[in-house]
């Protein structure tokens, strides 16, 4: 796995920061201090693709839908495709959650 490049204290710090909050509310607040409006939705987005992605919609209507450019869903296609499976974690646990 890819992972091993991105270890670090720093990182480690991060996300135990993350993995400490409670709620949505506690999201909200916390990534409207530590990251833009466009590093937010930049992620949003790539999330979105990868969803859609998995359930097969078009490059094309990915594009319209999202706003995306190609060259964003065809790094999230990698990832998909070659990546660590993160993408695939959290959209099992999603869809499980929403059922």
């Amino acid at each position: 796995m890819q992972i091993d490049k991105l270890r670090g204290e720093e990182l480690d710090h991060l996300f135990d920061a993350i993995l400490s909050l409670k709620n949505r509310e506690e999201c909200y607040r916390f990534f409207d201090d530590i990251a833009t409006m466009s590093e937010i939705q930049s992620l949003s987005q790539r999330l979105q693709v990868a969803k859609m992605l998995t359930e097969g919609y078009t490059y094309k209507t990915i594009e319209k839908e999202t706003k995306a450019s190609t060259a964003t869903i065809s790094r999230v296609r990698r990832c998909i495709d070659y990546g660590s499976e993160g993408y695939k974690l959290v959209l099992d646990r999603v869809a499980k959650k929403d059922k």
